[in-house]
């Protein structure tokens, strides 16, 4: 029985097809465990844009006032973890939607709080209670964010999320949702690329676009150890027989 962690972005999530369904319900009669995590990104800058709050990047992380994670949490827990946890359950995949501050599920510190405010990355994963929800057969879907130890909420970039929560259940793989099968070239899926043969395909424009930040993401996560990493299609099935489909990461 292996236990997958899978990260899917915001964006990502109102497109997810029922091929898509179909793999997770494949694994899960299986006895495979699930465990999601999401982003939200395109529903809190809606939401920010409506209340007029002001918000910029910063190397690729929002900067994050008070008020600002105010709307972060309000869109990713009260709305975007809602959406998928009722998805999952819609196809008969017994979920809880949990925020990542609950219960000290995900305790964080802050990256650097003069630049970004409050923004984190994940310290401790609370392995026994997540895992206690597994063994339940409850699917845990998390909103990305952790808890200081001084009880200050932080906003916790999903993707670093997801690979801190897959290291520390040392899950058998972590799969990262895209709207693409994975990494092709010449038209063919590649089942498995290096570090060095993505450096080389940015290089010659062979990676480029969206594809840059996602692949970067998944060497992230196979660099601090992650067992297995993945890029998944959300539009087509991702399984064949019991083989995953898509481009997996080795250093």
């Amino acid at each position: 029985m292996a236990t997958y962690v899978i990260k899917l972005g915001g964006s990502t999530i109102h497109d997810l097809t029922a091929d898509f369904f179909t793999s997770l319900q494949e694994l899960k009669n299986n006895g495979h465990q699930l465990v999601f995590v999401h982003g939200g990104g395109p529903d809190i800058s809606a939401m920010m844009d409506k209340m007029g709050v002001q918000s910029e990047f910063h190397n690729g992380l929002r900067v994050t006032s008070k008020e600002v994670m105010e709307v972060v949490e309000l869109m990713l827990a009260g709305k975007t973890n809602r959406l998928l946890t009722s998805l999952l359950n819609q196809y008969h995949i017994p979920s809880i939607g949990l925020n990542g501050s609950d219960a000290n599920f995900l305790t964080g510190e802050f990256v650097d709080f003069l630049e970004l405010g409050y923004v984190g990355t994940v310290t401790n994963v609370e392995i026994k209670r997540l895992k206690l929800l597994m063994e339940e057969g409850w699917t845990p879907v998390i909103s990305p964010i952790a808890i200081s130890e001084t009880g200050e909420k932080l906003n916790v970039n999903a993707d670093m999320a997801a690979g801190a929560i897959a290291q520390a259940i040392n899950a058998d793989a972590l799969l990262f949702v895209t709207d693409v099968q994975g990494v092709l070239h010449e038209g063919n899926l590649l089942q498995s690329i290096s570090k060095n043969e993505v450096m080389e395909f940015i290089e010659k424009g062979i990676i480029y676009g969206g594809m840059i930040p996602k692949v970067n993401t998944a060497l992230k996560a196979t660099e601090i150890g992650v067992n297995e990493v993945l890029i998944v299609s959300g539009k087509n099935s991702f399984l064949e027989g019991d083989c995953l489909v898509g481009t997996s990461f080795t250093l």
